[in-house]
């Protein structure tokens, strides 16, 4: 028997009560308030960081204040976005005993393969590709990520519709490397629109949501049946919103380590994800005083970032391998292997040990 998903549509919202409410649905279904669920949004113009990125470093805060285009962090990992009207946003959250997997990585695969099989329906070669992108002729039309807390999966993805992707490439500063790994000039290279693929066969919102919609139930064995969001689900969001996700501290929380001269840095990609340390160490010892592990990563559960920074704190330089080993064996995963993030905050340290 097919499972049943709740279909929910929330309109269009300001980004950062747009991701108060993905924590509000997290917390609703970990508690069983809430059936497993497949959301829709949309976003009043919104630049996005990962959880784990620097704001300054990834977005133009001055072009977007002049634009009037809003700030905010997500609860995700993953690169920075840029959101408008244009764009339709889709969310499932679920028991992961809902849909089996063996890791992040399988659901991934298995939800973006789902999506894609949704999107030919309207008449373009859209395909997965590794590690968490949807494709078209290698341009990516829509960007994903997720992350398990307990027993709850969150999976989260974008589609872009009818934006301007010059205004994208504004809002975000894509670094140039990112963009040369694919050959590109522009991030606005990097993306393509239904509108652009499609013209006048172009599909309006509903179609959009319909067609992701039967590629969900073929892809994932699920039905979809439309529902209704609580008075309660909103209160909840609101209460998230002003306490914490809609605020500057949060949104600021990682801002611009680059502009404190007390910090050694070091950056490496891998096939997981860009990270850059930063890093103090303590005057005239071979130990850490303070990391911070920033980038477009993905950890799981996100808190595991922290995790790392706290043990590494007061580690002694020949124990940083040990130190991380540590915090990984106790269940959490990173994008990013152990040893490569041991050899990038090696580097850092090595920039600056006297």
């Amino acid at each position: 028997m097919s499972k049943i998903f709740r279909v929910i549509d929330t309109g269009v919202e300001h980004g950062r009560l747009n991701i108060a409410f993905d924590q509000a649905l997290i917390d609703a279904r970990a508690s069983g308030e809430i059936p497993d669920t497949i959301r829709f949004l949309r976003f009043k113009p919104t630049a996005l960081v990962g959880r784990h990125q620097a704001l300054s470093r990834e977005v133009d805060v001055d072009y977007c204040a002049a634009n009037g285009i809003g700030l905010g962090r997500r609860i995700t990992g993953g690169g920075s976005i840029f959101f408008d009207e244009g764009q339709l946003g889709w969310e499932l959250v679920f028991h992961r005993a809902s849909l089996p997997a063996p890791d992040l990585g399988a659901t991934a695969e298995l939800i973006c393969t789902a999506a894609a099989e949704g999107l030919r329906t309207l008449g373009i070669d859209a395909r997965f590709r590794p590690r968490n992108d949807i494709e078209v002729d290698g341009r990516k039309i829509s960007g994903t990520g997720g992350f398990f807390d307990g027993d709850v999966l969150f999976y989260q993805g974008t589609l872009l519709i009818d934006t301007n992707p010059e205004v994208m490439a504004q809002a975000l500063k894509v670094p140039q490397a990112k963009l040369a790994k694919r050959d590109l000039d522009s991030a606005a290279q990097r993306v393509v629109t239904l509108r652009a693929l499609l013209g006048d066969r172009t599909p309006g919102i509903d179609a959009a949501k319909q067609a992701l919609l039967q590629g969900f139930e073929a892809g994932l064995g699920l039905r979809a049946e439309d529902g209704e969001v609580s008075e309660r689900e909103w209160a909840r969001a609101r209460e998230i919103h002003d306490e914490e996700i809609g605020t500057d501290d949060f949104v600021a929380e990682i801002d611009d380590p680059e502009s404190d001269s007390g910090f050694q840095s070091a950056s490496i990609t891998t096939p997981g994800g860009s990270v850059t340390v930063y890093l103090r160490l303590h005057r005239g010892q071979q130990r850490i005083q303070q990391v911070l592990i920033t980038g477009d990563f993905f950890a799981n559960p996100p808190r595991l970032v922290f995790d790392l920074e706290a043990a590494l704190k007061d580690a002694p330089l020949e124990n940083i391998g040990d130190t991380i080993d540590a915090v990984l064996a106790d269940g959490g995963a990173i994008t990013v292997p152990g040893d490569a993030l041991a050899g990038v905050i090696r580097e850092a340290a090595a920039g600056g040990v006297s």
